[in-house]
């Protein structure tokens, strides 16, 4: 079996490493030998070149790495393609949060106003990628990292069909840590997860065909040993009879998030954008290890993550076990059942089908899915309760205009999304954050 030749868009991107460290323990058949580094930044690229070359010093047989500033020069030939790009860089993101704040919204990347100014910059990107993957490398799977990452998926699904696939690693993240409470390898329990990206609930964990949750549910010391738990309280995850995605904090406790990032000395884009400029300019010291620079900047970034949400609720630091990732796991899981045909249960971004009775069939949702060559098939799913229904179909909707506002460049519809978001919920207000986000962000010249 020939080697294959995987491209990552954004490939000067922070994470790339996490990818690649993760290829070189895979000695298997069928293995990527290649390995292509697409990015607009040459000194991106540069310092993520050093800290893969540190990581691959005195490994047999790792996979080669080029980099490349030409879109279509990366992607000719690829079999897999990881979609990792961020339009606007964090500063783009800072600027998200910035003005989403300062009108008294939420402005977290996917989530709100700002996940609504980060997709309209990033969708007509994603669907140029789309049409390019089409033309260019047509038998190619597009695993999509990039955020708000159901959205992006739903508008290249439109060109590639089911030959794009979103990941996430939250869910992965949540099954782990409730199996892990439950003293259960988390390599062997199915997790019933259903909803969108970063918008979903896990209903039940099945071990050797047993439902364990309500165990979980029913036990207040159990329930508030981890990190959910003291996210969302005992109290409350009881009530909904769930345990939902640590992104639902922005929701169920939104007036409190929003102080709380309000009062932040810096905004998470504003955090990540200083820390990262740091790690690129040691980076491109020679007589400075990449690869140290860059773990010593990974641990601080993973442990601060959503560091205002854990404070309002006095949640605690994170546990150690979360601050290593998991999302390059789940994308190589995902890549090795696609060309080795070895079938694997994933949670993915994929085209709904059936299994969401309240969606259409091309709405993408976050759902367990078997994978084997041929793709990834959504399983069915019992219908979710009135009130999980209201907000995923009323976020469905939002995205859905935010799709019709970024093919069309009407600016009235990108207004309408930002009105109809359940956490923005003013008509004024949503006239102004399109006033204001067209004048920070040059990626937005074309609503009209």
């Amino acid at each position: 079996m020939r080697g294959v030749k995987l491209t990552i868009l954004g490939g000067g991107g922070f994470r790339v490493p996490l990818v690649y460290g993760a290829l070189l323990t895979d000695r298997a058949e069928g293995r990527v030998t290649e390995v292509v580094l697409h990015d607009l930044d040459e000194r991106r690229l540069r310092a993520v070149t050093r800290v893969l070359a540190e990581q691959a010093a005195g490994i047999p047989d790792a996979p080669a790495v080029t980099a490349t500033t030409d879109l279509d020069e990366a992607l000719r030939g690829a079999d897999f393609v990881f979609s990792a790009i961020r339009v606007g860089g964090l500063r783009g993101r800072a600027d998200d949060e910035r003005v989403a704040l300062a009108e008294g919204v939420l402005g977290q990347e996917t989530v709100g106003a700002g996940g609504i100014a980060y997709g309209l910059r990033t969708v007509p990107v994603a669907v140029d990628i789309a049409r390019r993957v089409a033309r260019l490398a047509p038998d190619a799977w597009v695993i999509n990292f990039t955020n708000p990452a159901g959205l992006v998926t739903e508008a290249m699904s439109r060109h590639l069909g089911d030959r794009v696939i979103g990941i996430c690693d939250s869910p992965v993240g949540l099954g782990r840590r409730i199996a892990r409470v439950l003293g259960a390898d988390p390599g062997e329990a199915f997790i019933d997860y259903v909803g969108l990206n970063h918008l979903g609930w896990v209903r039940g964990l099945r071990i050797a065909g047993r439902d364990e949750l309500p165990r979980l549910l029913g036990d207040p010391a159990l329930l508030g040993s981890f990190e959910e738990g003291r996210l969302f309280g005992i109290d409350w995850l009881r009530s909904l009879g769930a345990v939902p995605n640590e992104y639902l904090h922005y929701y169920y406790f939104n007036r409190e998030t929003v102080r709380a990032y309000q009062e932040a000395a810096q905004t998470r884009g504003a955090f990540l954008h200083d820390q990262q400029a740091r790690f690129y300019a040691e980076a491109q010291d020679p007589g400075v290890s990449a690869l140290l620079a860059w773990d010593r900047t990974r641990a601080e970034r993973e442990a601060t993550y959503m560091a205002e949400n854990r404070e309002s609720a006095g949640a605690g630091e994170r546990e150690a076990e979360d601050l290593s990732g998991g999302y390059e796991k789940v994308a190589l899981a995902l890549m090795r059942a696609i060309a080795r045909d070895e079938r694997a249960t994933l949670i993915l971004d994929v085209r709904n089908r059936s299994t969401l009775s309240a969606l259409d069939a091309d709405a993408v949702v976050e759902v367990p899915c078997l994978v084997d060559a041929s793709g990834a098939h959504p399983l069915a799913a019992d219908p979710l309760p009135g009130h999980a229904t209201g907000l995923v179909c009323s976020v469905k909707a939002v995205e859905r205009e935010v799709l019709a506002a970024a093919e069309s460049g009407s600016r009235a519809t990108a207004v309408k999304a930002f009105a109809l978001h359940p956490l923005v919920d003013s008509v004024s207000v949503a006239r102004r954050l399109v006033e204001r986000y067209t004048e920070v962000h040059p990626g937005l010249a074309y609503l009209r």
